[in-house]
């Protein structure tokens, strides 16, 4: 599976402390039937700060527009780690 970073946000939480999340697509490979398998998109989203706390998610969907779609959402919402599963299962 490959990573493409697609950006970075900077937000402050209540007590005024400062995380940085990347946000990334993921690509690979789902199996539809034997022998046969198309590209896939997920996201991955990663504190700077703890990257042992990243989460992945990766097989969302196979068009790229509505990764874009989603990436788009995530980044503009500063959706961390801890929210991801919930914003995909309510975006999907």
């Amino acid at each position: 599976m490959r990573e493409m970073f697609v950006g970075t946000r900077n937000e402050l939480d209540e007590n005024g402390e400062a995380h940085h999340f990347g946000y990334y697509v993921l690509i690979g490979e789902m199996q539809v039937s034997e022998g046969f398998a198309c590209e896939s998109y997920g996201v991955k989203i990663v504190e700077a700060d703890h990257p042992d706390e990243a989460v992945s998610i990766p097989n969302i969907t196979v068009s790229a527009s509505r990764i874009d779609e989603l990436m788009e959402l995530l980044t503009r919402n500063s959706v961390t780690p801890a929210g991801l599963s919930d914003t995909v299962a309510d975006w999907l």
